[in-house]
């Protein structure tokens, strides 16, 4: 038997995580395809026709329209003979791919990593307090002064610009661009300095090199720590003892400003479903959605009878149009028993 399919427009990626062939979790599948989590690997999905599209679409063809892994769990599933013959060479498709530039809308209340809300509190005790200067001095101390900062317990750090949320966030933002370093023998000092205080983070990257910023952000709690035998930090930091925004590590824009103004985190409504990656010897790749229009020919080895009865339901159930994997319209024109 042989049944074929025009469609237009199908979509050729996936936005969510997990699968369709298992029990939704209790929170839902997640969005994967934000500008932030999209830059992590695998989560820019490509999908093309397989056999569980095909077993979908025989389902749908029937007027099935559970979930494909709730129909194979019936003890009465009309295709289970099917599925055993049904291969992977037994589904044709002929698709003329394109490339497209979308707007995917995210509802999931994911917030903007750099933008926040409300006015900003630039009178805050974090930077207009007797020891501002010197905890947020330690950002604009150069590499080797930084250096000997962390070494030395008593060097004594001044800054005499006046301090805001804007500056020391611009700041950060600046060290937070500069590219790792590798291990010399003067940072690996500090390095080892920096595990002995803190001996659970994890500094270096899988090239094995130092991020300039987590020097940087290490330095600022140590900063906290030699200040706190002399003045009360509690109006600078957290209930965990921290700086918002700001891990030994590294640096969050969304979470630091949060403290400092007076609107909540900016939510984010949706995004272009684009990946930028550099590759070795390639350059710059940008990925987009992938739509697809084309014809499907799938071939089922199975009895006359078994053709009849199927062609028969397909007939009674009268789906005009139906999705094909995502989006996109898709429809039967000819069935050859």
């Amino acid at each position: 038997m042989q049944i074929i399919i025009e469609y237009e427009s199908s979509w050729r990626n996936s936005f969510l995580d997990g699968s369709n062939n298992e029990p939704l979790p209790k929170g839902g599948r997640n969005f994967i395809a934000s500008m932030t989590t999209l830059k992590q690997e695998g989560n820019y999905k490509k999908r093309s026709i397989s056999k569980d599209t095909v077993m979908g679409i025989l389902n749908r063809l029937i007027g099935d329209q559970r979930k494909l892994y709730q129909a194979r769990q019936d003890e009465n599933y009309y295709f289970t003979e099917v599925e055993k013959v049904l291969q992977e060479n037994d589904i044709v498709d002929h698709a003329l791919n394109s490339n497209e530039m979308v707007y995917i809308r995210n509802v999931s209340g994911s917030t903007d990593q750099n933008s926040f809300t409300g006015e900003i509190k630039a009178n805050d005790p974090s930077f207009s307090s007797s020891f501002s200067a010197e905890l947020w001095g330690v950002l604009w101390l150069n590499l080797s002064e930084v250096s000997k900062f962390i070494l030395d317990e008593s060097y004594s750090v001044t800054y005499s610009e006046v301090l805001d949320p804007i500056t020391v966030c611009n700041r950060i933002e600046v060290l937070s661009a500069e590219k790792p370093m590798d291990l010399t023998e003067d940072i690996q000092a500090v390095l080892d300095y920096l595990l002995n205080h803190f001996p659970d983070t994890k500094y270096l990257t899988a090239k094995k090199q130092l991020p300039l910023i987590s020097i940087y952000a290490s330095a600022l709690y140590l900063q906290i720590t030699r200040l706190s035998q002399r003045y009360d930090l509690s109006t600078v930091l957290t209930k965990s003892g921290g700086l918002s925004g700001i891990s030994k590590r590294g640096f969050t824009k969304k979470d630091f400003m949060d403290r400092y103004t007076t609107g909540s985190k900016k939510l984010i409504w949706g995004n272009p479903y684009l990946l930028k990656e550099k590759k070795k010897g390639e350059g710059e790749i940008v990925s987009v959605l992938t739509k697809a229009s084309g014809k499907l020919i799938i071939n089922l080895n199975i009895s006359k009878e078994q053709a009849r009865d199927l062609e028969e339901k397909i007939e009674n159930a009268g789906v005009s149009s139906f999705y094909l994997g995502k989006k996109g319209l898709a429809y039967v024109t000819d069935i050859r028993p």
